[in-house]
């Protein structure tokens, strides 16, 4: 069973790598060593889903990030850049897929029914990461970073507009990722904590201290010290893995404590602009 589970892991990522181009059945069958023959059948049972639906879902999450976080994006080409044939095309299967029309979704953005859909995928990329024990860990000293902080409070669903506020303002003051480290202070584990006590920080690097403002974003300072690194590449969809991996396997065997500073990620490379797979997130776990 092992070893299937590993065909199909390695099934994931070549679609991950590839989600732009026509999908190569016959490599496909070559990574799990089945025929055509049995390759649909085992991969909907391994899946969950179909290895079609699979790729239409992770099609349609990048779709949906457009969507919500890039306001300049017309709908028309984020349907033939994920690899639909007209905007109706597009329109029938993202209402199916979210419960909403791309436009109404890029008005007020609507997670829940999308997650009940995207669960096989979610699952798949926890397992893929499960039982991991080779990260790497690096000790770095963290220079005190001021930062520009939007705080969210509540389901982690809900997150999404917390993010187009924070964008919203960032653009307006040319705050870019270009000019500016994006972070991410996780104060709560979404899988331990219920949703209405979730706290999860969106802030970017500031040169000077901001003023009141109305979309609520506070002055805060990420303090100087050592943190333990892991740096994540891939999905946010399995990065809960690394960080528990940082508080238990790695924490135990060292000789470092915890300082009083929740655990913070630093975004070097994006999705949507990047695929899921190309995501670049250094982990940083405070110690002393």
């Amino acid at each position: 069973m092992g070893g299937y589970r590993q065909r199909f892991i390695q099934v994931l990522a070549y679609i991950e790598v590839n989600l732009d181009s026509e999908l190569d059945i016959d490599k496909l069958c070559q990574l799990t060593h089945l025929s055509k023959y049995h390759f649909h059948r085992q991969c909907s049972a391994y899946f969950g889903v179909s290895v079609m639906t699979a790729v239409r879902l992770l099609r349609l999450k990048r779709a949906a990030y457009h969507l919500a976080y890039r306001a300049d994006k017309k709908i028309v080409d984020i349907a033939l850049e994920n690899g639909y044939e007209s905007h109706e095309a597009f329109s029938r299967s993202f209402k199916k897929h979210f419960g909403q029309s791309p436009s109404k979704f890029r008005q007020k953005p609507n997670w829940d029914t999308w997650n009940t859909h995207y669960a096989p995928i979610l699952v798949l990329r926890n397992q893929a990461m499960s039982g991991k024990t080779n990260f790497e860990v690096t000790i770095s000293d963290f220079p005190e970073t001021l930062v520009a902080a939007l705080a969210h409070k509540g389901s982690p669903n809900r997150l999404s507009t917390t993010i187009r506020t924070f964008i919203e303002w960032r653009k307006a003051h040319k705050l870019s990722p270009d000019v500016s480290r994006t972070f991410n202070l996780a104060y709560s584990d979404p899988t331990t904590t219920s949703p209405g006590e979730f706290r999860f920080d969106i802030c970017c690097s500031i040169p000077s201290p901001i003023s009141g403002n109305d979309h609520g974003i506070k002055n805060k300072t990420i303090p100087a010290g050592k943190c333990a690194v892991i740096r994540h590449v891939g999905s946010d969809d399995s990065i809960g893995i690394a960080v528990k991996y940082l508080y238990s396997n790695w924490l135990e065997t060292s000789s470092f404590k915890l300082r009083d500073f929740p655990v913070f990620f630093e975004r070097v490379k994006f999705f949507p602009e990047e695929n899921e797979s190309e995501m670049v997130t250094d982990i940083y776990l405070p110690i002393e």
